[in-house]
């Protein structure tokens, strides 16, 4: 273990130039932080540099929030995770409003249909998380029966955003903000609106033709509930350390109440924003991937190992596949395919 720092240094520096977007990386072994560094540029125009108080938009790891503020409001009596959608959406049809329960839309097993799938080809204008609610109330027919099967849904999340502003009368930035963020000491962290500067902001950028082309918002980049939070790496340790306490609430308990196993996996679970293994020790799993963006945490609670790779650059796999090869060859084989998980999110 004692030359895994440089190995992992080494690693992010060699796919990571200065003088490109790239990375920051976060290793905790038994507690001790054995890495925590920014790679290149968060800024290709401004040429500000990557550190741990860039701010990078979460994309999926955005769920684990408005899964948690789900969770808040039921400790304050708001809602039931066995609540119907047509609790809060009665204009949604009753055929599909009813069968479709709070908890599905917690663990993609509502087969709800993908807005991306229904929405307009020629949109230009960019979705926020009403449109999503208002390109699929009206439809009667599922992917499959809820509870019954797992397919990953952007779309759940989006009304589980709105469920939130309808259960406890703010908007979700507001609430995460006064719920999370704050208690939390997160200072840095938001949640995107169009037009709103975001102070230490990494833009997005992917390849094309062997350059780097600036990517970082398309027609669905403004939804909040799937994916519109923004977060350093400063701000994401602070909320890993509250999960690892229970401060805002027992994941454990949380995970073993509302998890749903992965039918396709065998081993693998869905609850509170979180892909997990070991149910009774959980290892946890997320990423989230945008048109400019590419992130990847795993964290073990019981055994405070975490990994934290954000990055501004598209399909940045397999950076995050380097750093997982170092630390599953010095001693946590358990992680070795562990971004398999990655494959259920497409």
């Amino acid at each position: 273990m004692a030359q895994v720092p440089k190995r992992l240094d080494s690693v992010m520096r060699s796919m990571n130039a200065p003088t490109e977007p790239g990375a920051v990386l976060l290793v905790r072994v038994n507690g001790k932080t054995i890495c925590r560094n920014g790679y290149g540029l968060a800024n290709a125009k401004t040429k500000a540099l990557i550190t741990p108080e860039t701010n990078f938009r979460m994309a999926s790891i955005s769920k684990q929030f408005t899964a948690m503020s789900i969770l808040l409001l039921e400790k304050d009596g708001k809602l039931s995770v066995d609540d119907p959608l047509t609790r809060f959406f009665p204009e949604f049809n009753l055929q599909v409003g009813k069968k479709v329960r709070i908890r599905h839309l917690l663990t993609h097993t509502s087969g709800i249909l993908d807005y991306e799938a229904v929405m307009n080809p020629q949109q230009r204008e960019q979705l926020l998380d009403i449109d999503v609610l208002t390109l699929i109330k009206n439809r009667d027919s599922l992917y499959f029966e809820p509870g019954t099967q797992f397919r990953y849904s952007n779309s759940a999340y989006c009304l589980l955003a709105l469920v939130i502003e309808k259960a406890s009368g703010q908007s979700f930035a507001s609430f995460i903000k006064q719920r999370i963020f704050q208690p939390l000491q997160m200072n840095q962290s938001t949640v995107y609106e169009a037009g709103r500067p975001i102070r230490s902001r990494a833009m997005g950028y992917r390849k094309e033709g062997g350059k780097f082309v600036f990517s970082d918002q398309s027609v669905t980049s403004a939804t909040k509930g799937d994916g519109g939070v923004y977060t350093s790496l400063t701000d994401y340790k602070k909320w890993m350390d509250a999960l690892e306490t229970n401060k805002l609430l027992d994941l454990k308990a949380a995970l073993a109440r509302t998890g749903k196993a992965i039918p396709q996996t065998g081993d693998s679970f869905y609850g509170a924003g979180w892909f997990y293994r070991q149910p009774e020790n959980p290892m946890l799993f997320h990423s989230g991937s945008t048109c400019g963006f590419n992130n990847y945490v795993v964290s073990i609670p019981s055994e405070r190992f975490l990994m934290v790779c954000f990055s501004n650059k598209a399909n940045n796999k397999p950076n995050a596949l380097a750093i997982i090869n170092i630390l599953a060859e010095s001693g946590y084989a358990k992680l070795a395919d562990i971004l398999a998980l990655d494959d259920l999110t497409q």
